[in-house]
């Protein structure tokens, strides 16, 4: 087995939908910590805890709504990261077992709209940032950043590791000297006895509960891209609680320190990035720049990602199982270029964008990762033919039929729980609480695995 340290970080990587040879697998299953810690140690992860203080909840229902919710997402996330090392084949290729090769477009292009507007919450999220660094407009700061991610996204996996690694450390350190500045009354805006917060709400629990779910759990369509070149010989287990491990402790304690920081200053709740580094005297130069590359990482992998579901697509048609370095640069250039326009587009709107984003992902992620938890662990038990996963032809059919309409119909059966700034269901507006994705992610999977045993007898 090769060792990641003679892997150059700048070598672009030359596997993109196919099966990565046993004879090419490396690493080691603690990277998993450090991707999915770094990932979320950024001024992002940082606005979901900020969300809830903005509506109106108290600091410690806010976090605990947030361990609640990280715990539920990152269960399932990290169920998806423990396929990789024993398919060696990324997260979405491997759904075509459920719905079909061609069929699978039908959550990949979920997938798709899911991360384009990701990547553009990200870049609404750090323009102040970058402004402030380079001097140059708001628009001028997210063409910028979206420069920067289509570079380190086609350079691709062994480069974002090593990115998530160092930004680990760097911004956990940052955190911890920023929460310790306000401790010490360094930075606070406000007395102890104004803190923001009327106490406990059931319905701004629930949606605190449903947003930090949905951040979690969007990183399962692609979360096995990177323990897919992880030795098949690592146990589930390990690869399950490295990942787990990582985006729980990362996810939770950064949107419990975005909720503390909106809880003591004003500031944090329009623009996170200003209010942090205004606790510094000095460094501020260094202190935006590590700001900024947080967030680069998180964007760097939602565009990585769509590139892959996009790939999956229409590689599909005609048997593919390689994508060529033009063909990928294309398509991160589009998928990028299409995030970028949508941030210029809802500059002002951050809360609500960003609130109803991470709603959008967990209606329709749900009822996927529902139905290809229960076909990997419970129907096939981790038993598939990767080349069949391939061809049209294969065991695996060009549309299973059932499966899409399982998901379509998931997807459905939540509209009445969905609230959305523009739209709340018939039960959203009885109940006063959103828990669309519930019924989503017991319909779905119940309803697959009834059919499925109900076909294998």
């Amino acid at each position: 087995m090769a060792n990641a340290g003679r892997r150059s970080a700048l070598e672009v990587e030359s596997h993109s939908i196919e099966f990565v040879p046993l004879s090419e697998r490396y690493g080691s299953p603690a990277r998993l910590f450090t991707i999915w810690f770094g990932i979320n140690v950024s001024i992002v992860c940082a606005a979901v805890g900020s969300l809830g203080i903005a509506s109106g909840l108290s600091l410690p229902w806010v976090i605990a709504a947030l361990a609640l919710g990280n715990a539920i997402g990152t269960v399932f996330m990290a169920a998806h990261s423990a396929q990789g090392p024993h398919l060696g084949i990324p997260q979405m290729i491997q759904s075509r077992a459920q719905f079909g090769v061609l069929g699978a477009a039908v959550p990949l292009v979920a997938v798709v709209v899911t991360y384009v507007l990701y990547t553009a919450a990200d870049g609404l999220v750090v323009e102040g940032t970058i402004s402030s660094l380079f001097s140059i407009g708001d628009n001028a700061s997210l063409v910028l950043f979206g420069l920067v991610t289509l570079v380190v996204a086609y350079v691709g996996y062994e480069l974002i590791h090593r990115i998530a690694a160092l930004l680990s450390v760097l911004s956990a350190v940052l955190f911890v000297i920023v929460t310790f500045a306000y401790l010490t009354k360094g930075g606070v805006h406000l007395a102890p006895g104004d803190l923001p917060g009327r106490g406990f709400d059931i319905k701004l629990f629930t949606a605190m509960v449903t947003q930090a779910a949905a951040w979690t759990l969007s990183f399962g369509p692609y979360v096995a891209d990177y323990s897919r070149y992880l030795s098949a010989k690592v146990p589930t287990a390990t690869t399950f609680w490295y990942t787990a491990s990582g985006c729980f402790l990362g996810a939770t304690l950064t949107m419990a320190f975005g909720a503390y920081l909106a809880s003591v200053d004003l500031d944090g709740t329009s623009d996170m990035g200003a209010a942090i580094v205004a606790v510094f005297p000095w460094g501020k130069f260094s202190v935006r720049v590590v700001l900024a590359m947080a967030v680069l990482v998180g964007n760097v992998m939602n565009v990585y990602s769509a590139y892959m579901s996009t790939t999956t697509i229409f590689a599909g048609l005609r048997d593919m199982r390689r994508v060529s370095k033009s063909t990928k640069l294309i398509t991160m250039t589009v998928v990028t270029t299409a995030a970028t326009a949508i941030a210029i587009w809802a500059q002002g709107h951050f809360d609500k964008y960003f609130g109803d984003t991470l709603s959008v992902m967990i209606y329709l992620l749900v009822p996927w990762s529902a139905i290809n938890l229960a076909d990997y662990y419970i129907v096939r038990k981790g038993r598939y033919d990767i080349e069949d996963m391939y061809h049209l032809h294969g065991q695996y059919g060009v549309f299973r039929w059932w499966t899409i309409f399982t998901y379509l119909g998931s997807v459905l059966v939540e509209v009445p729980f969905m609230n959305l700034t523009g739209f709340k269901g018939a039960v959203a507006r009885a109940i006063d609480v959103d828990v669309a994705w519930l019924p989503g992610l017991i319909t779905a999977g119940l309803l697959y695995v009834a059919v499925e045993r109900r076909r294998a007898v």
